[in-house]
């Protein structure tokens, strides 16, 4: 197949045109096309079929515009985290054939590259993306492919000037300059090609056409370079040969001898770490359609910006035969204004050899001056420090070959055509790889995990790392254990980053001294954030204003490089930065106002937590009491709140602590019970037990029972899925207690429902039953169908284990009935794994199979963690049952993977025990004895007597000699009492394998 990107979205199959769809899909599929093999979001799709006003229903129209898609070209598009990808051959979309000619027509021969242009030019068919879109696509993807376009034009139309076919530059150009009527370069090579071409009128001709154009319409004169060629067509000034560097070379009419110079600064010569930025300005400075080249450094201050350059600049110093140019602009420096472009340009120009009586005085002439010197010649221009677009824009070199280099705070909004980078911080490789250079690697290696600290302390600020090795260099006796315990003392990490001519707090109050009192306020309060990140509408809540006028003064500080946006609407402060703006937001600000700021940005989390709870299942208490909170992110669905808690998961962890830490235990109770069913599902056990405890000390402090119930019964549930099944029933039969104490039928409900499943998992079959029962009762009584779905659910997993396979199905059944819409897909999910377990028992394997396959794609598309784990052991039972081991044995093993990533270690006694029997029934019972006797051991340890009992029988089933006959004995009997006790089906199986052993030998 091939596919059109340059005009209408196109896809042809054997030279015939395919039906691609309507325009949404052509628009999907032209987004896929022109990203090829690079993540494409939804966000990013969104905003290109709606701008900024999509429906509710945007991310499922997308998906089925996917679904046909994959239809059209199977195999093609892989679904990524964030979006998608298209993966296909590069030369058989038109955009990616256009721009692979190109770069090799960049480095061809003349005559070739003329050829690889006309093919390049050759592959556009009309405007890309014609008739779909919206205007952001338009802004955003179709004009800067435009560009591309006509600069592929110029480099063609200046090729085939040098090789002398001006009629051909004629033909091409004369109807383009009609589309584009300003664009003062096509008018160049055209009135170029028409002179020299002997049609010396007809020159003059276009030429005064695009004045008057100019005059009239924009009110400007032609530039300096047309205004040069006009005066050398009316002197007859007609070139016996095609100019060697450019089609005019104004610069040979100066009067003076241009000066070649290289005004490098020095270059670090433990210079690190940059490697991956040099290569892109590499590639930014390799030419392109015969255009001046402009690329643009950004980052906060103490990134590494004019070092990178510097280093840069002596690397290709060879390239730029005509001079090395070097000018601080003084944008963010200390006790110095800014150097205004008149006089910059006035320093340029004598530097390279204009007299200073010769430099004009308007700014106007002198940046026309200065474009006429350095036309035709190769340089490299570093303006470095720069503060604005007014102050670098009639700076810029406009020569073709030529290249300007600038390093920003800002960035520098109004700089078309520039190419942009962002150097970012440096990795803890890059880190300890210049401690290493500074102070030797043997000092490094003495103390490496110290040597780390730093670097994370430092965040990776190439500054604080230099600051911090300079120290280090000039007292041997410290040690960086020393400077760990420096850097951790309170409010001293900015003063300890600072040494003669360096300072990482001067650097940042120079960009801090540059913001308005808004911004500055702005910024202050940033640094109050709870936990490391913030959203847009979190940001709002901080900065007490609209969300509206929070975007704005946010990507006022994202364009001034104090702010980060790792992600749309997502911000974060580097941590020196943080410390920098507590500093200031401390001193600044009273108390009360820093108090009253974090508290609005808690209760945020806590009202949108509230909210993203309610999608995710049902709640186990009466939350009539919510927080009021003036923002909250309007969440849509399921998976919109899995999204969310899952961006913000460390950031509620630590609106526990701030609660907490603030005595307002009422509300950390309330939200470590918004995030508990997040963070079980995801496996973070971690962040459930931490900030459960962290809620459990402050209402035990407070008094506060209600807080201490619904935290117990959060405790339990992580507690059994880490495996501890004894503090799981202690906490919840405490929690039970207090419930019933202060009439809350709903906690009631919670509690006995976990009580429940921890009764089943230690064999307590007979209490698991009745605490089952207790809770659809209540909740009959209460009409709450998705706890009624919930606990037909957990009696069909009992029913199971007990034997009666049918009984487990009906409850399976009523549990997928009883779950109201919006839960139904998660009920289902844990019904088809227990109608897939209870299928296999009945000897139905082809539906058990059937069952387990969607539990496992509705668990994967839920991300239910836990059930993840069940339904691929479960798989790995039916696959032994229908005699496929090595398929059943991955499928455990699978199992016990997912639960060691989860953290879900309530089943692993269950898989091992499965594990032991695959193998055993394959024969290999070395391997069934080790997984037995482990799963026997966790069991025993966890006082889980079924799965003792389960493990025991196995093991006591394992043939001599593998088995010695005297501990099968011991373990069958063990086995059968348990089960006996139970009253389990297996009670009979293990006597069956008494009687069959024979008595042991002495």
């Amino acid at each position: 197949m091939e596919f059109g990107v340059l005009g209408p979205i196109t896809v042809w199959s054997d030279r015939r045109p395919m039906p691609v769809g309507g325009p949404r899909q052509r628009c999907v599929l032209g987004a896929l096309l022109v990203y090829l093999g690079r993540e494409v979001t939804l966000d990013q799709l969104i905003a290109f079929l709606w701008n900024d006003d999509p429906p509710r229903t945007a991310r499922s129209v997308i998906q089925v515009q996917i679904s046909h898609l994959r239809r059209l070209l199977p195999d093609t598009i892989a679904t990524t985290p964030g979006g998608y990808v298209l993966n296909v051959d590069p030369d058989s979309v038109d955009l990616h054939r256009f721009r692979r000619l190109q770069d090799t027509a960049s480095e061809a021969p003349p005559e070739v590259a003329a050829e690889l242009l006309n093919q390049a030019l050759d592959c556009w068919r009309g405007t890309p993306f014609s008739g779909v879109g919206s205007e952001y696509l338009d802004h955003s993807v179709v004009a800067p492919l435009q560009e591309e376009y006509w600069s592929a034009v110029v480099a063609w139309g200046t090729c085939a000037l040098n090789l002398g076919r001006y009629a051909a530059v004629v033909s091409r150009l004369n109807p383009l300059v009609s589309e584009e009527p300003f664009r003062e370069r096509l008018h160049h090579l055209l009135i170029t090609a028409l002179w020299r071409d002997n049609e010396r009128a007809r020159a003059l001709a276009v030429y005064e056409e695009l004045r008057a154009r100019l005059a009239e319409e924009l009110g400007v004169d032609p530039g300096p370079e047309l205004v040069a060629l006009h005066t050398r067509i009316l002197r007859e000034e007609v070139p016996q040969r095609p100019a060697a560097r450019s089609a005019s070379d104004p610069s040979s009419d100066t009067a003076f001898r241009f000066v070649v110079r290289n005004d490098l600064p020095r270059d670090l010569p433990d210079f690190t770490g940059r490697e991956e930025s040099l290569r892109k300005l590499d590639e930014a400075a390799s030419p392109s359609g015969g255009q001046a080249q402009v690329c643009v450094i950004t980052g906060s201050g103490g990134e590494g910006k004019t070092t990178t350059a510097v280093r840069f600049g002596h690397e290709v110093a060879k390239r730029y035969p005509d001079g090395q140019l070097f000018i601080d602009l003084y944008g963010y420096t200390s006790n110095k204004e800014p150097l205004d472009p008149s006089s910059a340009l006035s320093a340029l120009l004598r530097a390279v050899g204009v007299p200073p009586e010769s430099v004009p005085e308007r700014l106007d002439e002198r940046a026309a001056l200065w474009r006429a010197t350095l036309m035709g010649r190769r340089v490299l221009l570093i303006l470095d420090n720069v503060a604005s677009f007014a102050q670098v824009s009639p700076l810029l070199a406009s020569a073709p070959g030529s290249m300007t280099l600038i390093t920003a705070r800002t960035e520098l909004s109004g700089l078309s055509g520039a190419r942009f980078l962002s150097l970012g911080m440096f990795d803890e490789s890059s880190s300890l790889e210049l401690f290493s250079r500074v102070l030797g690697e043997k000092r490094v290696q003495s103390e490496p995990e110290q040597a780390r600290e730093i670097a994370r302390i430092c965040g990776g600020l190439p500054l604080a790392l230099r600051v911090i090795a300079g120290r280090m260099l000039t007292r041997p006796t410290w040690s960086f254990a020393h400077v760990v315990k420096r850097l951790g003392e309170q409010n001293r990490k900015l003063r300890e980053l600072r040494v003669e001519g360096q300072s990482v707090e001067s650097a940042i109050d120079l960009s801090y001294r540059s913001l308005n009192a808004h911004q500055r306020r702005a910024f202050r309060l940033l640094g109050l954030i709870i936990g490391n990140t913030v959203d847009l509408v979190g940001a709002a809540s901080l900065l007490d204003m609209t969300v509206e006028d929070a975007d704005d003064i946010l990507q006022e500080l994202v364009g001034v490089c104090l702010l980060e946006e790792p992600q749309g609407d997502v911000y974060r402060l580097h941590d020196l930065i943080r410390a920098f703006a507590l500093e200031r937001a401390l001193a600044e600000h009273g108390h009360e106002q820093v108090a009253a700021a974090r508290t609005r940005l808690a209760e945020y989390y806590l009202a949108t937590a509230q909210h993203a709870a309610d999608l995710l299942g049902p709640r186990g208490h009466n939350d009539d009491d919510r927080v009021r909170s003036g923002y909250r992110t309007d969440l849509f669905g399921r998976e919109d709140a899995e999204g969310w808690f899952s961006l913000h998961q460390e950031n509620l962890a630590e609106t526990i602590e701030y609660f907490a830490s603030s005595e307002n235990g009422d509300l950390a109770w309330r939200m470590a019970d918004s995030v508990w069913r997040f963070y079980a599902m995801r496996g973070h056990m971690a962040l459930l037990l931490g900030s459960h405890e962290r809620v459990l000390q402050i209402s035990g402090s407070q008094g506060n029972q209600r807080g201490r119930a619904v935290t117990l019964i959060g405790l339990g549930i992580a507690h059994y899925i880490s495996g501890r099944f004894d503090e799981a029933l202690s906490l919840l039969v405490e929690a039970r207690d207090l419930l019933i104490a202060m009439r809350d039928d709903r906690g009631i409900i919670r509690a006995l429902a976990n009580l429940g499943i921890v009764y089943e998992r230690v064999g307590r079959f007979v209490d698991s039953a009745k605490a089952i029962q207790d809770v659809l009762e209540y909740a009959s009584s209460l009409g709450d169908p998705a706890v009624e779905a919930l606990q037909w659910n957990n009696l069909a997993v009992l029913r199971g284990t007990l034997g009666d396979h049918r009984e487990a199905l009906r409850c399976a059944e009523s549990a997928i009935l009883a779950a109201p819409e919006e839960d139904r897909d998660e009920s289902k999910a844990y019904a088809k794994r227990v109608m897939g377990e209870a299928r296999v028992g009945l000897g139905q394997l082809e539906v058990a199979f059937q069952d387990l396959k969607e539990a496992l794609e509705l668990s994967l598309r839920l991300q239910l963690a836990g059930n993840q784990v069940y339904v691929h052991n479960s798989l790995g039972v039916a696959y032994r049952a229908a005699g496929s081991s090595e398929q059943a044995i991955e499928c455990h093993t699978t199992a016990l993977s997912l639960a060691e990533k989860f953290g879900d270690h309530s089943g692993d006694s269950e898989i091992l025990t499965d594990l032991g029997l695959t193998y055993a029934a394959a024969g290999r019972h070395d391997e069934a004895v080790t997984a037995l006797e482990k799963a026997h051991a966790i069991a025993a340890e966890r006082n889980e007597r079924y799965a003792a009992a389960r493990a025991a029988l196995a093991l006591g089933r394992i043939p001599a000699p593998t088995m010695a006959p005297a501990r099968a004995r011991e373990l069958l009997t063990d086995a059968e009492a348990t089960l006996t006790e139970l009253d389990l089906p297996e009670a009979g199986t293990a006597r069956a394998a008494l009687l069959d052993l024979s008595d042991p030998v002495d």
